[in-house]
């Protein structure tokens, strides 16, 4: 019995909370890997940006950093807005390596302006340590996670609302599986491609703040966890939300399962090895199933 609350409570909880990162991260990857077709090395840096944005209303509001959530994530939509006008849209009917080296660039540029304005030093969103809850006398959660859970799941039912019961979300689907059959029926290719940079900025923008409330703010933040996030999307398959919340969560739970001691009393794989976990799953995943466990798009 011990052992398997000290399972829950430091390996399937935040194993959970990661993956729930992931999964909002991953959203803005694979639809824009499926509107747009290329791949947005950017979006990390999108993650690190909305999380400065929060950490400076913090120092001028007294506010929580998730009531602070949605002005940060209209700050950072308008910087994606923005960077999408001068530096993608003139590349729309370029070939798809000229638009992913421009994204590789927009992500450099974007670390050295966060870096040049707020500099490299570690900060806290909320400082001190919280003490875990303890529930059933063995159960051990901390608020901040019950709050990334809940918070994660209100977004991720927005985002089911808005792709299934919205004109502009049915669009946006219809678009990423096919982009010709969607220009024929009347479809506003730009307006779909804005709406695609929104709801992937504002979802980045939740991702890294709930990261930095999990951990700290730091300028490599959002970079460290593309490649995770990129594992998402193709494990979800490419185009498909829905897989790319899955894919979000296995990837987390994955990651955090491999250093439970399953077999003895030493960990299965060192923590320092995650980020090659999810490497591994990635390319397991493109050799066995390129399209993914939704079955997204092959390029």
């Amino acid at each position: 019995m011990i052992a398997l609350m000290e399972f829950i409570n430091f390996y399937l909880i935040p194993g959970i909370v990661l993956g729930s990162i992931y999964a909002l991260g991953a959203v803005g990857i694979t639809l824009t890997f499926g509107i747009l077709r290329f791949a947005n090395f950017a979006h990390g840096e999108t993650m690190t940006l909305g999380v400065y944005f929060t950490w400076t209303l913090m120092q001028i509001t007294p506010f929580h950093p998730l009531v602070i959530l949605p002005a940060s994530m209209l700050l950072t939509v308008l910087v994606v807005l923005g960077i999408d006008r001068l530096f993608y849209k003139p590349f729309r009917a370029s070939p798809t390596i000229m638009v992913v080296m421009a994204s590789f660039g927009i992500m450099l540029m974007v670390r050295s302006v966060i870096q040049f304005v707020w500099g490299v030093q570690l900060k806290g969103l909320v400082p001190g340590i919280q003490r875990p809850m303890v529930l059933f006398d063995t159960l051990r959660i901390s608020p901040k996670h019950m709050v990334i859970i809940a918070s994660a799941v209100v977004l991720v039912l927005l985002i089911h609302l808005l792709l299934s019961r919205t004109k502009i979300g049915k669009a946006m689907r219809a678009m990423s599986d096919s982009p010709e059959l969607a220009r024929l029926t009347g479809i506003g290719t730009e307006k779909i491609v804005m709406t695609t940079w929104v709801v992937g900025a504002s979802l980045a923008c939740a991702a890294g703040v709930f990261l930095a409330y999990d951990t700290h703010v730091e300028t490599m933040m959002g970079f460290k966890l593309l490649l995770p996030m990129f594992a998402a999307a193709i494990l979800g398959g490419v185009g498909k939300p829905y897989g790319a919340i899955a894919g979000g969560l296995i990837i987390g739970l994955v990651e955090e399962l491999s250093s439970y001691p399953w077999i003895g009393t030493e960990p299965l794989l060192n923590p320092g090895y995650k980020a090659g976990v999810a490497f591994a799953i990635m390319v397991l995943m493109l050799l066995w199933r390129p399209s993914g466990l939704f079955r997204g798009r092959v390029f």
